[in-house]
């Protein structure tokens, strides 16, 4: 960091040196002004108190827009993003304001508004599309095996956004808001010097224009670039915060995805739920026939061993179980909540192991109402400074441990394991052995493993 500051003064102090060389060569204060003779005008200006309120009010105007067009473009980013319908509807909408010249829209709403609003509306305009479209783009970039497992596990949609949805969206933001940012203080102040509203940057530079004050215009432009900088500068401190933030999680209710029993039906509704029935179950991918008619039934309270060898169908049947795919024919009864600790790992990577616990669990209490029960959980299989890590440290083993408390953990009828032992050896296979059965709760247990 010390190296860097002496680099960027040698490189600014030659780019005066050159400007400087450049007005002398010139010789026409018209045309060219020393730096010196620009500083000069801009520490009159800086003196009186219409500088200030200009640049406030700029500030405010080209801030406002820029804000309103980032808060549209992400809501209507996530709408398109849950419904197709809307976003080819706005597609035509998002193509016209991206090929309209910013001088068409200065010049149509000066008509239709007048010039109080113009660098409101010019920001708005140039900014929106841009995120509007990352924003989309990010979205649709969300890696489908997380939103399939916080699917499952009817993690809050709070969660999901914090925690899947925001990494996706961060790489896409954080480039459409650099570029953005530049664009609406160029299109802003275009638009001022095109409306020239009382009290404005773009104004100030007309009016330099119009007396031949070149020193004042380049005064002026210095004031603008240096407000963009400090204005991108903030916004992008700002957006790494909040990527950085990390929120506690909500709580998956208990009751998510169940019918509430009417009176005289819960005796019968336990009565259903004891038993989890296959009837007549079918799935085939071209000609490739994984079941036809399969029937069977598991008991809570049980644990059952699927063996067979890889690509014989295990995983496709935990995946219809808890509705991520469908039979071709035959249904799958009562409706219960599942648990799924998938083949892959499946974890929010950049997060630590307790935080992709919480993301089931919620912040939720220990035993006797004390303590964390995610910390708590996860110490019966992780030694205590893996909790805390980023799940990308970690190894192949110790993900799958999380990825197993964190199916055991979670509030269900079911609990599947689909390959839960890959990466450990014989210890800590019979260490994770030990917490599903001492974690059972009365719960129907699935394991898929090879033969």
């Amino acid at each position: 960091m010390k190296g860097r500051f002496p680099k960027k003064l040698l490189i600014i102090l030659f780019w005066l040196l050159l400007w400087y060389l450049l007005a002398l060569l010139v010789d026409n204060t018209f045309l060219l002004v020393t730096p010196y003779r620009a500083a000069v005008a801009l520490g009159s200006s800086m003196s009186t108190l219409v500088f200030w309120k200009t640049v406030l009010f700029s500030v405010l105007r080209i801030g406002a827009g820029f804000l309103g067009g980032t808060l549209v473009a992400t809501l209507l980013g996530w709408l398109s993003f849950r419904i197709r319908f809307l976003e080819e509807m706005l597609s035509p909408l998002i193509m016209l304001l991206k090929a309209i010249p910013v001088a068409s829209f200065a010049v149509l709403l000066l008509i239709w508004w007048g010039s109080s609003y113009l660098a409101v509306a010019v920001c708005f305009l140039v900014v929106m599309p841009n995120l509007y479209i990352n924003t989309l783009e990010g979205l649709k970039n969300t890696d489908i095996k997380l939103a399939e497992m916080a699917e499952v596990f009817h993690i809050p949609v709070r969660n999901r956004f914090f925690y899947i949805y925001r990494p996706a969206l961060k790489p896409f933001l954080v480039s459409a808001l650099k570029l953005s940012l530049g664009m609406s203080w160029k299109s802003g102040v275009a638009a001022e010097i095109i409306g020239t509203p009382a009290f404005s940057v773009g104004e100030r530079l007309y009016l330099s224009k119009i007396y031949l004050d070149t020193a004042g215009v380049f005064a002026w432009t210095a004031v603008v670039i240096l407000l963009s900088w400090c204005f991108e500068k903030s916004v992008l401190w700002m957006a790494e915060r909040f990527f950085a933030w990390e929120p506690a999680c909500e709580s998956v209710g208990t009751n998510v995805g169940r019918k509430t029993a009417k009176p005289g039906e819960a005796q019968q509704d336990a009565e259903n739920r004891a038993v989890l029935y296959c009837r007549q179950l079918s799935k085939s991918y071209g000609e490739l026939g994984l079941y036809q008619d399969f029937d069977n039934a598991y008991e809570l309270g049980q644990i059952y061993y699927l063996k067979s060898p890889s690509g014989s169908g295990k995983t496709t049947f935990f995946r219809m179980l808890c509705g991520l795919e469908k039979p071709d024919r035959g249904v799958i009864e009562p409706k219960l909540r599942y648990s799924y600790m998938f083949q892959e790992d499946r974890l929010c990577e950049e997060y630590s192991a307790l935080r992709n616990v919480e993301l089931v669990l919620g912040r939720q209490t220990g035993k006797d109402n004390t303590g964390n029960a995610g910390e708590e959980a996860l110490r019966s299989l992780l030694p205590e400074e893996a909790l805390y890590k980023p799940c990308c440290q970690l190894s192949g083993g110790m993900k799958r441990r999380v990825s197993l408390v964190r199916a055991m953990e979670a509030d269900s009828d079911c609990v599947l394991l689909d390959e839960p032992f890959t990466g450990m050896d014989a210890d800590t296979r019979e260490q994770a052995e030990a917490y599903i059965k001492n974690r059972q709760k009365g719960r129907i247990v699935m394991i898929a493993t090879h033969i």
